[in-house]
């Protein structure tokens, strides 16, 4: 596999960081998840059957784990050992932690020339910002994510999901596999900052762009998209359907399919800057048409017209879906003791290489003795 070879030496807990590793350890990478005694507070949190969380599990595939009190003495010397083997370490503490544990980037490279550090945190490693705690919630808050999600007068939304904790760690898992290249090309260590604020900020796109350009904040819209009209959620005869032709050709398109063909030559709707004003009139021909069929046909129909749209789904309806199903977009783990964990499959297909589960999710501890000298730490 593309990083089989390489040893991770993971100190992350919850989501952001195993999200992080987990990528990685997908790839190939040899991941040593090292936890406290008490293990990842990720083990106790969320559904699971037979004593296990499929939360947990669902994060940390292809990993081993290591018991380790980095409290005391005997606790430091089996993660020196550790990173003694390692071509990378990567923690989700608060900046300063690692130093105090004794493991700061002078002390790393003492134990590993070479080593990668990669930290995760709320704000980054510097700034006024840069002690505080923060949590996804935080991060969406503060980064102005929240604010340009819902409708025009609604409060500001956060995401259903983590988004932050997931953004961050695929940013962690990018930095870390890009230093290791570096290393391999170039020489010299390198030391990765990824921040849950940061990567929410990185995806402001065109909220962003436009704010730069004229100084002014976008009004939220809801389903409709900001800068481009036909593009949202519309009714049909029997629900709800998503379209997105976001660029002229994919309007005529669309208006083709409805029988509005004569929708192309009014200059009201010319372009995308005055389709979005005049958005409320468009919307209303468009759904006047698609309320004569049901949301199936007209997702056949458009689609066959080569206009972006389909379902809106729940978890029950993504997981049945055909294309989900034949992307292997959720798998059965065998995990020893609990039977077989349904989780997320793999986003990243590789013809060759192909991400495959080598190993369960792992038991608290289970791999301490046969990766550290001194058995568990506690």
């Amino acid at each position: 596999m593309p990083l089989t070879g390489l040893r991770i030496v993971d100190l992350t807990r919850v989501i952001s960081g195993p999200f992080c590793t987990m990528l990685l350890a997908d790839l190939g990478a040899d991941v040593i998840k090292v936890e406290p005694p008490e293990g990842d507070p990720l083990r106790t949190q969320g559904s699971g059957r037979d004593g296990l969380s499929w939360y947990y599990a669902s994060f940390n595939r292809n990993k081993r784990s290591v018991v380790l009190d980095l409290k005391t003495a005997e606790g430091k010397r089996g993660l020196e050992q550790l990173l003694a083997t390692a071509d990378a370490v990567i923690d989700n503490f608060r900046p300063g932690v690692m130093a105090r544990l004794g493991f700061d980037e002078e002390r790393l490279q003492q134990i590993r020339p070479g080593i990668v550090a990669c930290s995760i945190t709320g704000f980054g490693a510097d700034g006024p910002y840069r002690d505080r705690p923060a949590f996804d919630f935080i991060a969406q808050a503060m980064s102005g994510f929240m604010s340009v999600n819902g409708a025009k007068d609604d409060p500001p939304l956060r995401s259903g999901l983590p988004i932050s904790d997931l953004v961050c760690g695929l940013y962690g898992a990018l930095g870390v596999t890009a230093a290791l290249l570096g290393r391999e090309r170039h020489g010299g260590a390198e030391k990765v900052d990824v921040s849950l604020t940061n990567s929410m900020v990185s995806l402001l796109a065109y909220t962003a762009s436009h704010y730069f350009a004229t100084g002014e904040v976008l009004p939220k819209t809801g389903n409709d998209h900001p800068i481009a009209s036909p593009y949202g959620l519309f009714r049909t005869r029997d629900g709800q359907i998503a379209i997105a032709p976001s660029d002229n050709t994919f309007f005529g398109r669309l208006m083709d399919a409805l029988g509005l063909p004569e929708a192309k030559a009014d200059p009201e709707f010319a372009d995308n800057f005055r389709r979005v004003k005049h958005r409320a009139l468009l919307q209303q021909l468009v759904e006047e048409k698609l309320r004569e069929r049901d949301s199936a046909d007209w997702i056949e129909r458009l689609n066959a017209a080569g206009v972006p749209c389909g379902p809106i789904y729940d978890l029950g309806g993504v997981f049945s879906d055909p294309q989900i199903e034949a992307q292997q977009m959720a798998i059965d783990v065998p995990t020893p003791g609990h039977g077989t964990v349904r989780m997320v499959g793999f986003p990243i297909k590789l013809r060759d290489r192909a991400c495959h589960v080598r190993r369960p999710p792992p038991r608290l501890g289970e791999h301490t003795a046969e990766l550290v000298d001194s058995g568990t730490s506690r």
